[in-house]
């Protein structure tokens, strides 16, 4: 059965990167009307409101390369136990960001609850840079290695474990970005990745497929879908802070929700990187609300 509570959540950070705006994304989200467009779907919508952000100046601490390490920190703890709080009152968490860095806190409050939950990582870039690889510091290249247990301590600690998903439970879809680090740690972690030559080879429909039948074979005990609106072709989405041209285009990635959506195996959400400084008419805002309706259940006819 879908679950039809939601609890959106709003994790309103650019500490992850350089770019100033994205903090501002989870406010352009809902101007988009995305309580309402979800409301209409059937689903009982409960806004938690923004965790809090303070704003301070950048900062890379000694001994680090990281940038802004410690705010980072700040961030995801809170929402780590945010996101612990609405799943254990039985609520979907949907939570709006804010830069990609804020999957560290939202995959720990996940890690509270499953056992063996699946990731689909739906970006245009891989985001497994540690602080030996990263050529920025900039940590929004680096939650799903954080993840998997690789990276600083005061990052990977965060939730109170380590390691918060395995490896091999991941799926990253659109990548069309990796560093010569990141290709070493997918090759050497068995890591399942979809790029826009798969893409383009096999059709979306084959990928998507792959991506429910691989899950299952897995034997997932949750999915949480982590979107980076970068992963779509800036055509679509020009409100982001790096993007990638020749990504997926808006029909395929709506097929793609609407796949998930027919399965019925998404379990959480996170959509990242809307920059409204950066948008037109808030264009990628809409296009991830939009997005979100197709995940949820929304039908052409």
């Amino acid at each position: 059965m879908r679950n039809k509570e939601i609890s959106i959540i709003g994790a309103p950070s650019d500490y992850g990167q350089q770019r100033r705006g994205v903090d501002m994304g989870p406010s352009a989200i809902r101007y988009a009307d995305v309580a309402e467009r979800l409301e209409s779907l059937g689903y009982n919508i409960k806004d938690e409101g923004d965790i809090l952000v303070k704003r301070e100046d950048s900062i890379t601490e000694l001994g680090t390369n990281l940038k802004n390490l410690k705010e980072v920190v700040k961030v995801c703890t809170q929402l780590s136990n945010k996101v612990k709080e609405v799943i254990n009152q039985g609520r979907f968490p949907l939570v709006l960001g804010g830069d990609h860095s804020i999957a560290i806190g939202t995959i720990a409050g996940l890690a509270t609850h499953y056992n063996n939950l699946g990731v689909i990582w739906y970006d245009a870039h891989a985001d497994l840079n540690t602080p030996e690889t990263s050529p920025s510091g900039n940590i929004h290249g680096m939650p799903l290695a954080v993840c998997i247990g690789l990276g600083d301590e005061r990052l990977v600690k965060i939730g109170g474990l380590s390691a918060k998903i395995k490896p091999e439970n991941i799926i990253i879809i659109g990548a069309r970005s990796v560093d010569p680090g990141e290709r070493e740690l997918i090759k050497k972690n068995g890591i399942r990745v979809y790029t826009m030559h798969e893409i383009d080879r096999m059709g979306m429909t084959r990928v998507m497929e792959d991506t429910i039948a691989y899950l299952k074979e897995r034997q997932v005990d949750g999915v949480h879908l982590s979107l980076d609106l970068d992963g779509l072709d800036p055509l679509y989405t020009p409100g982001v802070g790096t993007p990638v041209p020749g990504g997926i285009t808006y029909r395929e990635s709506h097929l793609a929700m609407e796949m998930l959506e027919e399965e019925e195996i998404i379990t959480s959400a996170e959509f990242v990187e809307v920059n409204p400084i950066l948008d037109e008419r808030n264009r990628t805002a809409d296009v991830a609300v939009a997005l979100m309706g197709s995940l949820l259940g929304e039908k052409l006819v």
